[in-house]
């Protein structure tokens, strides 16, 4: 299997590699290049000195002025200066005198050039790689130019060369130093690819790891974050955040399946309790119409509490809720309606303060109107008798708040944020409270969420509020 390490190794080792293999060939051909055309200039250079310095020789000293120590003395400095070999022939081509050095003097002194050497020179000049007629054992870099006295009359030939491996000698170098540094590179890439890979890849494992333990069932399990700030932190503290959101979810559950298990043992019992109280005789037939009377109530409480968890199932299966526009008063006032005869049944005195002019807003219309039911008939149900049943709807800037209170007994201050959980109930309400079933204010709740809206419950002195929001339209 790749690892992430090997891939990235690899990537940055070939990425240097070719870079420098570019970066080489480049540097390479213009390096050979500029070297050639530097030796050129200087034999070139060098030819035409001696060129005239022989044609001024010749003029003064004669034709066998080559003999002269001077002159023998000038060429040589000329070719040890230069690394060059130097040569001076007569017009008709024989070799009068040649310096010592990488070539052998006995090879040339009064040796012949070829005729279509001598021509070549003669009529202008002669550049590039050449054995002159196999004179020298090995191509050297030549330059022969003519040696005329007053632009016509040819006195004789001058022959510039060098060893091509003194030539190649400088690339070559260059060539050394270029593969050392592509070394060096490429072990100090290595070190670093190496360092920063494993420093990349080991987080990673640590989140493989500890997902295959989350896989297992293992959900207290976290990856160190530690400082790192870059996208492997960002996917270490994502897994993390995934991690927390799970458990709390598996915690949810738990809780969920033992409140559901809670609430079907207690009316399911007292129905199987009653029922085969009837059929055995235990309870008389005077009391049978009471018992039955319970266990008709305990069906529809089961009945109540199975389609509520449906309701609630469907409502946590929509993503989004449906964006339509209404007027949030006229919605609220309905649901009130629906609700008149528990009202007058507690003697409840409305306190109704509503706009005069209609509130558009945008959500849902029916699952407001069920948060406005919910929140109304849970007022009712624990308001004192002959109390205020109190509703208003204000208007803020983009929001309309809903308030909806009533009076009774406080909520306790810790048990304010759970009254919107699954299947709770306050202590001294559990016994009496015999129609609910704990999810109202949850389904209120996760309404109110789809909506993106907030709600919040409030209660001191015997008040008790609740206030929600909507986006106006």
């Amino acid at each position: 299997m790749k690892t992430m390490y090997g891939r990235q190794f690899a990537t940055m080792v070939g990425m240097v590699l070719l870079s420098f293999l570019m970066l080489g060939a480049s540097f390479a051909t213009l390096s050979y290049q500029y070297t050639i055309r530097e030796k050129k200039d200087t034999l070139e250079r060098n030819a035409k000195y001696i060129a005239q310095f022989t044609s001024d020789s010749v003029n003064t000293g004669g034709s066998e002025v080559w003999r002269t120590p001077a002159f023998q003395k000038y060429l040589s400095s000329v070719a040890k200066v230069s690394d060059s070999h130097v040569m001076v022939a007569t017009p008709e081509g024989v070799i009068v005198y040649a310096t010592s050095g990488d070539a052998d003097l006995t090879d040339f002194q009064y040796a012949e050039l070829s005729p279509d050497t001598v021509a070549s020179i003669v009529e202008g000049s002669r550049v590039g790689m050449d054995q002159l007629d196999g004179l020298y054992r090995e191509p050297r870099y030549l330059v022969g130019l003519p040696i005329t006295s007053g632009g016509d009359y040819l006195q004789g030939l001058v022959l510039v060369s060098a060893s091509a491996s003194n030539i190649s000698g400088v690339w070559r170098d260059l060539f050394g130093i270029l593969l050392v540094t592509t070394l060096a590179v490429i072990l100090i890439a290595a070190i670093i690819s190496s360092v920063t890979s494993m420093r990349q890849s080991q987080p990673i494992k640590e989140i493989a790891a500890a997902a295959r333990q989350f896989g297992l069932g293992q959900l207290d399990v976290r990856v160190d974050v530690g400082n790192r700030r870059d996208e492997v932190g960002e996917l270490a503290e994502s897994f993390n955040a995934m991690a927390d959101s799970l458990s709390k979810s598996e915690q949810r559950r738990s809780e969920f399946i033992a409140n559901v298990s809670h609430e079907l043992k207690t009316p399911m019992t007292s129905i199987a309790g009653f029922a085969d109280g009837i059929l055995d005789g235990t309870i008389p037939p005077d009391q049978e119409r009471h018992y039955l009377e319970i266990i008709s109530s305990e069906t529809r409480r089961l009945s109540r509490l199975v389609r509520s968890m449906l309701d609630l199932s469907r409502l946590q299966s929509d993503e989004r809720a449906a964006q339509q526009q209404f007027d949030l008063s006229e919605t609220l006032v309905r649901a009130l309606v629906t609700l008149e005869n528990k009202v007058n049944a507690k003697g409840l005195e409305v306190d109704a303060q509503l706009p005069d002019e209609a509130v558009p807003v945008w959500g849902d219309q029916d699952a407001i109107t069920q948060v406005c039911y919910n929140l109304l008939d849970n007022a009712i149900k624990f308001s004192q008798e002959g109390g205020v049943l109190g509703l208003s709807v204000t208007v803020k800037g983009p929001k309309a708040t809903v308030t909806i209170s009533n009076q009774g007994e406080t909520i306790p201050p810790e048990e304010q944020s759970l009254v919107f959980d699954r299947f709770h109930k306050t202590d001294h309400s559990r016994s009496a409270d015999r129609d609910g079933v704990g999810l109202g204010l949850y389904i209120v709740k996760t309404i109110l969420n789809s909506h993106k809206e907030n709600i919040t419950c409030v209660s001191e002195d015997g008040v008790t509020k609740f206030i929600f929001t909507m986006t106006r339209a």
